[in-house]
């Protein structure tokens, strides 16, 4: 781990710590100012920010109310906020307070049984408002990518996905199920009337001061509607290729590759597994303001400036292939598609490659190899596959130990058991004990680990002899290829996650 990573984990841990210094400051007054007190130490107390500069009104305040100097330090926007609220706004409504404020009321009917108008009156009232608007601003607090409501027969089931890995959140009172689900169908613009066929709409809201698109899937369940939220928080910056965690000549070599004028760069890997998060950082990499960059993608998840980007509407006939067919017409020197889903967009994003354009891209495997075999199940030629593909990416994510209660531990379980780790160099076993930072997981955040085949002339000359994945993969660890797991255990030794993790990402 080099010492960037050790700073933002002692941050990480500090931030998590963080005490309330004053009962005279407010949560709102401290977002509004961008400050929070970190630490008092004799005469002088640190204020973190996330600030270029903080109003000079705000220092005098904060120094007349601990009669000390401030001492001014940058910090990541997000933490410091998620500081604030849990030092400074523990007696402000939760989602929690307002569900036990709604009693217990047992059952009023699914809502198939309720009248559509008084449906529609009971998913306005203010309770059911504020209560959707809680789950929501919690679910961002939790730092969760999605929000599952599940409706049964006795209860309303909330879940969010943090870290890829779903947690209990507040569950609603069954009576209110309906409405609840009802509500969030409103402000997504679906029918409410209709719950036999599955809906898909969009939510775009500003929840305390943050822009935060909302993907909304419903389905028809036995007992009620199945909902799922995925959260695009427009206000969290997406990352540089140097953050997203892979190891030095991994990045050297991926840099190299997408440098190049032309070829087919993949990343590859399941749903969720950060392909769209490495792709977005690459155009950040390449984009100079020289190139035309342009992007298709389903949906759109955020926004790169100076990037035109064309969203798939496969109602209005926008698919990936015939966009893809007419971007060659704008004279593109990147384009970037989101996915190659079906035989006609990989062959014109092969023939793209071939007439002097870079294409980047995502398939659904899971390893780099096989993004080879899958090209050619697509019915792209053998020497089309060869000639253009340039590099595949496969990655995983996997959650890294909470800083705050990191600490050694004498083995790694089940996983001790599996494997010879001595003989795969893991010595010394870290685990996260628990804590509210990391709402008792010990884990908080989440890392990539990567498997990076970049293509040479005797794979290229394997491939177009159509060649099964297994024989490509045992040609690319001869020549150094480093795989997912032993990228894993990379990170087990250096203490960021544990063996475990990477068995649940990555098989050995």
């Amino acid at each position: 781990m080099g010492e960037s990573d050790a700073a933002r984990l002692d941050e990480l841990t500090e931030l998590a710590g963080v005490q309330r210094l004053s009962r005279s400051l407010a949560a709102d007054w401290l977002e509004q100012h961008g400050v929070l007190p970190l630490q008092l130490v004799g005469d002088s107390v640190r204020v973190g920010t996330w600030l270029d500069r903080v109003d000079p009104l705000a220092i005098d305040d904060l120094r007349l109310l601990f009669g000390a100097e401030v001492a001014i330090e940058k910090h990541s926007e997000h933490d410091l906020k998620s500081a604030i609220r849990r030092a400074y706004a523990q007696d402000e409504v939760t989602a929690e307070g307002v569900i036990a404020g709604l009693g217990g009321e047992k059952h009023a009917g699914s809502a198939d049984e309720i009248p559509l108008d008084d449906l529609l009156h009971l998913a306005n009232e203010a309770p059911v408002v504020r209560l959707v608007n809680l789950l929501l601003i919690e679910a961002l607090e939790a730092r969760a990518s999605d929000v599952h409501l599940e409706a049964y027969q006795r209860e309303l089931r909330v879940r969010y996905r943090v870290d890829g890995v779903l947690q209990p959140a507040p569950s609603p009172p069954p009576h209110l199920a309906a409405a609840i689900i009802s509500r969030i169908k409103i402000m997504a613009e679906l029918d409410i009337a209709e719950r036999r066929v599955p809906q898909d709409g969009r939510i775009r809201l500003r929840l305390q001061d943050r822009q935060v698109d909302v993907r909304v899937s419903t389905v028809p369940t036995l007992r009620g509607e199945s909902v799922v939220l995925r959260l695009l928080d427009k206000e969290r910056g997406r990352i540089s290729l140097t953050e997203l965690g892979m190891a030095d000549d991994t990045l050297e070599q991926f840099r190299e590759v997408i440098a190049r004028p032309h070829g087919i760069v993949l990343s590859t890997g399941p749903t969720g597994s950060g392909k769209s998060t490495t792709l977005y950082a690459s155009v950040e990499m390449l984009k100079t303001g020289r190139e035309k960059i342009l992007t298709v993608e389903d949906p759109v998840e955020y926004e790169l400036a100076g990037v035109p980007q064309v969203p798939v509407n496969e109602k209005a006939g926008v698919t990936f292939a015939n966009t893809l067919r007419a971007m060659l017409r704008q004279d593109p020197d990147i384009i970037l598609v989101g996915e190659i889903r079906d035989g006609e967009t990989a062959q014109i994003a092969t023939q793209a490659a071939l007439t002097g354009h870079l294409v980047l891209s995502t398939l659904h495997t899971n390893d780099a190899p096989t993004a080879l075999t899958r090209l050619l199940d697509l019915g792209v030629a053998a020497y089309l596959v060869a000639s253009t593909v340039d590099a595949v990416l496969a990655q995983r994510l996997v959650r890294t130990i909470c800083a705050a209660c990191k600490t050694e531990a004498a083995s790694d379980g089940a996983a001790t058991q599996r494997l010879d780790l001595n003989a795969l160099g893991v010595h010394r076993h870290w685990k996260g004990k628990g804590c509210d930072a990391c709402r008792g997981t010990g884990y908080r955040g989440r890392t990539g680990i990567y498997e990076l085949l970049v293509m040479d002339s005797e794979l290229r000359e394997e491939v177009q002899q159509r060649r099964g994945s297994e024989e490509l993969r045992a040609i690319a660890v001869r020549k150094g290829m480093r795989t997912l797991f032993e990228d894993g255990l990379r990170l087990v030794r250096g203490g960021v996650t544990t063996v475990e993790e990477v068995l649940r990402v990555a098989r050995g």
